[in-house]
């Protein structure tokens, strides 16, 4: 046979029900606002979960950001930066030039996302002649900055590989002559 459920409600202390131990609530000897069930012998006490009214609304639920999302800012915020050319290696650059449309954005970029903190390597190419150094450093801080302020995401580490320099007379041999005409 059921009991009847008590008619006030309590606030419980966590967002979960909680199930009492069998054979420690009897039958109308609840706590005032516990809904109770079952015979003595198991009875069951039942407390309601939060609906999170009047919780502040940005703690109603859980953020996740993909490695992607990380990756395009980063790949993004490091093309912004005078003197870098590209990014990605010989290799990665060779494919994506093979299959026009198909580029990613985020080539040349690899991260590690945690719940609070990220980390970025960059492959990059730099222009002939620009300080390899303050490039990197200019990267560092707009990289950081990006995905810091975008995703609010601690980045532990931005490690930058220098793969090729560009010349200015590579910029014509690059481009595939059409057989057509």
């Amino acid at each position: 046979m059921t009991e009847p459920i008590g008619q006030t409600l309590r606030k419980p202390e966590s967002d979960e029900f909680r199930t009492a131990t069998p054979g420690t609530a009897t039958p109308g000897t609840a706590a005032p606002g516990t809904f109770t069930s079952g015979a003595a012998a198991d009875s069951t006490t039942l407390e309601p979960a939060r609906s999170g009214v009047g919780e502040p609304p940005a703690t109603r639920g859980r953020t996740t950001i993909a490695g992607g999302v990380v990756e395009k800012i980063a790949a993004l915020a490091a093309r912004e930066v005078p003197g870098v050319n590209a990014l990605g290696g010989g290799l990665a650059r060779t494919l994506g030039a093979m299959r026009p449309g198909r580029a990613s954005v985020a080539r040349g970029v690899k991260v590690e996302v945690g719940e609070r903190q990220t980390a970025i390597d960059l492959e990059i190419v730099v222009e002939y002649g620009v300080s390899i150094t303050e490039v990197a450093a200019e990267i560092r801080l707009n990289v950081i900055g990006a995905v810091e302020r975008m995703t609010e995401l601690e980045v532990v580490e931005v490690n930058i590989a220098v793969s090729d320099v560009h010349l200015p007379d590579e910029s014509a041999s690059e481009v595939p002559e059409s057989r057509l005409q």
